[in-house]
């Protein structure tokens, strides 16, 4: 297996955003040598198409796209509720991981129910007598979490579904919650992945 020459190892770090967050907490628990995982604004269960892994399959969370809202289209209330019976096995087994989890959470996320995943998340894992998750919350913070200075994505014309979508976010704290999310993501790779507990941060 070729492997770039910055990358260090042998400790792996996942981090995942949105549809790309159940794909890290996919692997995470399924796959081996997964040090740590960070999720932003992501589902605990597997969401838009089926998972295929080795034999398995994994479903995809039931929506309803008919409760998509017109003009700025939002997605929250088009996702079922993942601890209802028929998700039973979209359900990604995350007590599986063999890493920790820090979970960004935006309290303004017009696309996930972002708290509730994680909260689930936390009590799955505590329930098989794991790590409890890191959680951190930013209030008034959308779905786009970007790296610091990146103009805040309220809304945007999905590449996929070519409509307008609207994220969620007031500027200002969505803005704050860039640069403290990116801070707090790279203190938990550090930690978890070179063995520090801290960086440095720069000064806003």
């Amino acid at each position: 297996m070729l492997q770039h020459p910055k990358v260090k190892g042998p400790s792996i770090g996942l981090l995942g955003f949105s549809k790309g967050g159940d794909l890290c907490l996919s692997m995470a628990s399924f796959l081996k040598g997964i040090t740590a995982t960070v999720l932003i604004n992501a589902c605990v269960t597997n969401t838009v198409a089926p998972l295929h892994y080795k034999d398995m399959i994994i479903p995809k969370l039931v929506d309803d796209l008919g409760k998509v809202k017109s003009g700025f289209l939002t997605f929250m209330d088009t996702w079922s509720n993942p601890l209802e019976e028929h998700n039973d096995q979209s359900l990604v087994p995350l007590e599986k991981a063999q890493g920790p989890f820090l979970f960004i959470v935006g309290m303004d996320d017009q696309s996930w129910k972002s708290e509730f995943y994680a909260q689930i998340a936390s009590e799955r894992l505590q329930a098989h007598g794991k790590e409890r998750p890191q959680i951190i919350c930013c209030p008034e913070t959308g779905h786009c979490i970007d790296p610091p200075y990146f103009p805040p994505s309220r809304a945007s014309v999905h590449a996929v579904l070519g409509e307008a979508i609207f994220y969620g976010g007031e500027p200002k704290a969505h803005s704050k919650a860039q640069v403290d999310a990116w801070q707090q993501i790279q203190t938990f790779f550090h930690k978890h992945l070179n063995g520090k507990k801290s960086v440095k941060h720069s000064k806003i």
